[in-house]
């Protein structure tokens, strides 16, 4: 696992690990079962605190991405499905709420469109 933090990017430095691994969790250069460094370990060899990486590996945790098997230590989760279905599961709520609002189609996706480009760039 290679992980590189710049301090000089203005995201912090918690995200850049969440997204470093969620990123690489998906795309399979971290495969599934594979053994993530102890919260410490990885904190020391990133020159980063602790907390920092803690909060990371909830957030990770929260997400599906890699999920903690107690003292055993913490592993990338076959997170595909689950992100797949909290996927669908947001959408159908955000549908909802857009109907409930009085939303056309057209101005829902527009709205999806616009977050999409605010997220991704472009």
């Amino acid at each position: 696992m290679t992980l590189k933090i710049d301090i000089d990017d203005g995201t912090p430095p918690y995200e850049q690990v969440r997204t470093q691994i969620s990123e690489q969790a998906r795309s399979g250069v971290l495969p599934v079962g594979y053994r993530l460094p102890t919260v410490r370990g990885l904190a020391e060899s990133l020159g980063l605190a602790a907390n920092t990486v803690a909060k990371a590996y909830r957030a990770l945790e929260a997400d599906g991405v890699i999920e903690t098997r107690g003292r055993h230590g913490t592993f990338v989760a076959a997170a595909g499905a689950a992100a797949e279905r909290e996927l669908a599961s947001a959408a159908q709520a955000y549908v909802e709420r857009a109907r409930r609002l009085g939303l056309t189609e057209a101005d829902a996706l527009a709205a999806v469109r616009d977050a999409l480009r605010a997220a991704y760039g472009g």
